[in-house]
């Protein structure tokens, strides 16, 4: 089965490039039911994936100027300390492997529902942060320091327990905290925040042994290729239909993993 990991990799490289999510989400489900990979080694390795992944994109978000790096550095002071404490008790939890692969399992299919409805309902809410911000402009700005800082918190953990979170989530949670900003500048701080976050918390868990070398590179060899395709054909496939499609089917991937 060694050639199916390159080819999952283009699949979810090419969605990822036509939609601009969908890789951590479909890649660590598509792991662990397809080819049959524990959680914990299905999340750690997806992590590294996904900081490779995201590297270049954060370069080329750099270059066009639309990365906010003072809101990214807010972000990973919350994330990056948040995610080396989840590791430390992931670590402390492997003992029980039951344990550790249940919390695993329930926390992906919570963050793969929240990621569906992101998905859906992502241009509604965007619309509502910004009727809600004019509403509560002072409020926001006197503490937004603050609130994204434990922004950061919140994905940092779900993201090092679930591999799940920093595109789809951290998106949505830019657009209600800067709904000032335009949706470039917000996609692009949130890839440049995803690098650090997913490559601190891929090491911590190959510190802790759950990351499969050999798996991730097989995965990167398909899915950097993919990805350049999939920019490519965005513009000729109707987006609205694959976000729908790709929503519909995390959506029921996180239902069975929760119920």
């Amino acid at each position: 089965m060694d050639w199916l990991y390159p080819l999952s990799g283009l699949v979810v490289g090419m969605i990822v490039g036509l939609t601009g999510v969908g890789g951590g989400s479909l890649m660590t489900p598509l792991l662990m039911l397809v080819f049959g990979i524990s959680p914990a080694i299905a999340v750690g390795t997806d992590l590294l994936y996904a900081a490779f992944t995201k590297m270049g994109g954060s370069v080329a978000h750099h270059r066009r100027g639309t990365v906010q790096w003072n809101i990214v550095g807010r972000l990973a002071l919350g994330s990056v300390p948040a995610s080396i404490v989840t590791t430390v008790f992931l670590h402390w939890l492997g003992a029980d492997a039951t344990k550790f692969n249940s919390l695993i399992t329930s926390s992906l299919g919570v963050a793969l529902i929240l990621t569906a409805g992101a998905i859906i309902f992502r241009a509604r809410l965007a619309q509502y942060a910004a009727h809600d911000a004019a509403a509560k402009s002072g409020w926001r700005e006197k503490y937004i320091v603050q609130i994204t800082i434990f922004t950061g918190v919140v994905l940092g953990v779900l993201v090092t327990i679930s591999s799940i979170g920093a595109g789809a989530l951290g998106t949505v949670a830019l657009f209600f905290l800067y709904p000032k900003f335009k949706p470039v500048n917000i996609v692009g701080t949130d890839i440049a925040h995803a690098v650090p976050l997913t490559l601190v918390a891929g090491l911590g868990h190959a510190a802790i042994g759950t990351v499969n070398w050999y798996l991730l590179a097989s995965l990167l060899v398909g899915s950097l290729p993919g990805i350049w395709i999939g920019s490519h054909l965005s513009s000729r496939v109707p987006e609205k239909w694959l976000r729908t499609a790709l929503a519909t089917m995390l959506l029921v991937i996180g239902g069975k993993f929760v119920f």
